[in-house]
């Protein structure tokens, strides 16, 4: 009887199995330069340190990125790679324990795919950090929470600091294509790697999103006027970032002009060699990558950054997108209402901001001095916080815009991220929104309020619904009205989102003014 009940629970279960559902995830993939292997759990299958390019040490410091080196058997792919070469604190700030290396050209993938050839959206992230700082590997970048809502997440490194951005005469002459915009290339491998392999994860090489925040996101804006990057993606999210101001023809430069002309940027390479103590840039590739760390400094503060060099950036992306020269893609793009609370501490006085407007904003001071409140200290330190924002990224992101709506083909989605929470009271600061996009609220400890999921909810399905069909909008969503310089609607993400007309835009209309005369007074270069 015992045998009988046995053998009877035995088939039971057996026919139970066969019945169940079979857990089917991608563990093993083909890529350029071999196999590799990553791990599954809930429907989510994760790859991470993929290398995409050659180490980049010895003689491949301040190189283009080259070809992966092929390795043999199955590559285990269960951790992130190191970041590449930064003030290790950084990395640490970002909640990474990942550490940093010079050899940091890896890539990690999040796909709900359960074979490959799905043809599921693509979304490549870029990570911030001044282009001087930043990983993969942060605990808010982890791609499972958009993998479950039906895209391919990518996360792409790329070298920061001296190492990704250095220009010199040397390095301009063995390359014939300008030099210092190393970071920009290894942005654009990693796009290049995705098309060739991504389809081995289930995804859509024809339908790639790219997206980035602060630096991540100006890099989104250069790569969408990059003749280098054409092809390589479909549509752009840009969150806090754009680079449509004139080039800086000086070494101390104009206010909210960053990106230096390729003259600018070599003197600046010559004088850091200089400071290595070597004379030429074999000896600077053969120091140590820490010494070289070390001689650049602590912090964000680097003073590297993207050049134009005339080849993966060719120059003013304001008069190039007049002329119709950027790769035309639908964009979703926009800023935080307090950015600049991060950059100008509180306690600017009337007399202090004023001067700092006059000593950046020469003839036009006056008119941004009128723009922004500043009778009182309480009213110049939030202006000087207005003014950071504004100049940084709320213009160049307006800008581009308008740009887009008036000279594309492809639509501009743009939003205004204004969501408070007991830390951030006066409104939401530099990256504030990260979390949210993500759903990743609780990835630095703490309980989310109802209203911060409900937020984060809200704007991780616009983010994937645009990866999905370049258009945010969807079934249960608040409608998303496409930018128009006529409208100038933008989604308002706060207690009660909606669309609404554009925050501050007095204050975008003066900067707008000052960054035209700019452009109209520009040195020749």
């Amino acid at each position: 009887m015992m045998k009988h009940n046995l053998t009877r629970a035995l088939i039971v279960l057996t026919l139970g199995a066969l019945a169940a559902p079979v857990s089917a995830e991608i563990r093993t993939a083909q890529v350029t330069g071999g196999t590799v292997a990553g791990v599954a759990a809930d429907g989510i299958s994760v790859f991470k340190g993929i290398p995409f390019a050659a180490p980049s040490t010895g003689q491949n410091r301040w190189r283009a990125p080259q070809p992966v080196e092929p390795w043999s058997g199955v590559k285990t792919a269960d951790r992130f790679a190191p970041g590449c070469m930064q003030d290790a604190q950084m990395m640490r700030f970002i909640g990474s324990d990942a550490g940093v290396s010079e050899d940091c050209l890896y890539l990690d993938v999040w796909t709900p795919a359960k074979t490959a050839g799905e043809k599921l959206p693509v979304m490549v992230w870029i990570y911030g950090g001044g282009f001087a700082a930043g990983a993969t590997s942060s605990p808010t970048y982890a791609g499972k929470e958009l993998a479950k809502l039906g895209v391919v997440q990518v996360n792409v490194a790329y070298r920061v600091g001296v190492f990704g951005f250095l220009a010199h005469p040397e390095l301009s002459a063995e390359s014939g294509q300008g030099s210092g915009n190393y970071g920009l290339l290894d942005q654009i491998a990693g796009l290049e790697w995705v098309k060739r392999n991504i389809a081995a994860f289930g995804g859509d090489p024809s339908n790639v999103t790219i997206f980035g925040e602060s630096a991540g996101g100006i890099s989104v804006s250069m790569l969408a006027a990059s003749p280098a990057a054409k092809g390589l993606f479909q549509r752009a999210i840009s969150e806090s970032g754009g680079s449509f101001a004139p080039p800086r023809t000086g070494a101390a430069g104009a206010a909210g002009e960053n990106v230096p002309t390729l003259a600018v940027a070599e003197a600046a390479g010559k004088a850091f060699l200089g400071k290595l103590g070597v004379a030429t840039l074999a000896e600077a590739r053969a120091l140590p990558a820490e010494d070289v760390q070390k001689a650049q400094g602590a912090g964000l503060g680097t003073g590297f950054w993207p050049v134009a060099d005339g080849h993966v950036l060719l120059g003013d992306q304001y008069v190039l997108y007049g002329q119709g020269r950027f790769n035309d893609t639908p964009v979703l793009i926009g800023t935080n209402s307090d950015e600049g609370a991060l950059f100008v501490r509180p306690g600017t006085t009337t007399a202090v901001f004023e001067q700092m407007v006059r000593a950046g904003y020469g003839q036009r001071a006056d008119k941004i001095l009128a723009a922004y409140p500043h009778a009182t200290d309480d009213e110049a330190s939030r202006s000087a916080q207005d003014l950071m924002r504004d100049s940084l990224f709320a213009w160049p992101t307006w800008a581009w815009a308008r740009l887009q709506s008036a000279r594309g083909r492809n639509k501009a989605f743009v939003y205004y991220f204004d969501h408070r929470t007991p830390q951030s009271p006066n409104g939401a600061t530099h990256a504030a929104e990260l979390g949210y996009v993500f759903r990743t609220l609780d990835a630095r400890g703490g309980t989310p309020r109802p209203e911060d999921t409900a937020t984060s909810e809200l704007m991780s399905r616009y983010w994937t619904n645009f990866a999905k069909t370049g258009d945010p909008n969807g079934p249960g969503l608040p409608e998303w009205p496409a930018f128009d310089e006529k409208g100038q609607r933008v989604m308002v993400f706060d207690g009660d989102s909606g669309a609404q007309p554009v925050p501050n835009l007095k204050k975008l209309e003066a900067m707008d003014a000052y960054f035209a005369w700019r452009r109209e007074n520009a040195a020749p270069h």
